[in-house]
């Protein structure tokens, strides 16, 4: 349960400027002065411990900016999928936040904190009444981690839609204390299907996470309307298990929905358990 530390922690939140301050670091972390781009490479590796002996470029040096570095992608076969045709695979590298059933309409964001899926999906019905009593999984991305969201399973992309919102930090503290976190932050939904039927990948945006970007379209099209924004297609756009969907640029969350009685979780899985894209959430009840 949030203890009075956790809430004087996140108080400041309420206070900031979040997207001024997320505009800021954006150009800080765009910029092509070489030597920027290096002392901040440097620090983040110092604070985080990074490793790059996985990433297509293990040399921190190589980097034009900070942005291409956090970004970076991974060698070929750094993250294997399973050989199983029915198995959901995390789609990133990071911490189970929770996962589960949902309880009707509600999803877990802590103990003691639910928000509801009709809201997490911009209240659209007809898309969220799916997921009633569904499955979910929330998988926190830590600043330290690889930053790429990629399919859980095999399927297509048939609308992807664009959420404004605050930018709260998304860490377990803020989970505790911030009623309703990740229907209040800005996100981006992604309505898919595929082998068990219809399923969601939602990117939840965060503190100094106001840019986000996406495989299917090009997301800051979507973010200038300053509003609720769909980007539906006519030919749904398939993806492997597996595929880039999607990255953040900064640590952040990925939430899955699944509808009611289509996957069992993995016994292996447990809240606070840190998983990497490609390792196995649960399995498609096939019928």
């Amino acid at each position: 349960m949030a203890s009075l530390r956790d809430y004087l922690k996140v108080l400041p939140q309420y206070i900031y400027a979040q997207h001024t301050a997320s505009r800021v670091i954006r150009r800080l972390t765009h910029s092509r002065r070489r030597w920027l781009a290096a002392w901040l490479i440097r620090r983040f590796m110092r604070v985080y411990a990074v490793d790059l002996s996985e990433a297509v470029e293990p040399n921190p040096g190589a980097y034009p900016t900070f942005n291409a570095f956090f970004t970076r992608a991974l060698r070929p076969g750094t993250r294997p999928q399973p050989t199983d045709d029915s198995a959901v695979a995390s789609p990133a590298d990071g911490v189970v936040s929770e996962f589960g059933q949902l309880l009707g309409d509600r999803i877990l964001q802590a103990k003691g904190q639910y928000y509801s899926v009709d809201t997490l999906l911009a209240n659209d019905l007809y898309a969220s009444q799916q997921y009633h009593r569904g499955r979910f999984a929330t998988i926190y991305l830590a600043p330290g981690n690889y930053h790429r969201v990629h399919a859980p399973l095999a399927g297509q992309i048939h609308e992807a839609v664009y959420v404004p919102g605050t930018l709260f930090s998304v860490n377990a503290r803020t989970a505790r204390v911030v009623p309703n976190l990740f229907t209040r932050n800005e996100r981006v939904i992604l309505h898919c299907s595929g082998a068990g039927g219809p399923f969601v990948v939602v990117l939840i945006g965060a503190m100094l996470v106001g840019n986000m970007e996406l495989v299917c379209c090009k997301l800051r099209t979507l973010i200038r309307q300053r509003q609720i924004a769909r980007q539906g297609f006519d030919r749904p756009i398939p993806f492997a298990r597996g595929a880039e969907l999607g990255r953040f640029n900064m640590g952040s969350t990925v939430i899955v929905l699944f509808p009611r009685d289509t996957l069992v979780w993995s016994e292996a899985l447990i809240p606070g358990h840190v998983i990497q894209m490609g390792q196995v959430l649960g399995r498609l009840i096939r019928r």
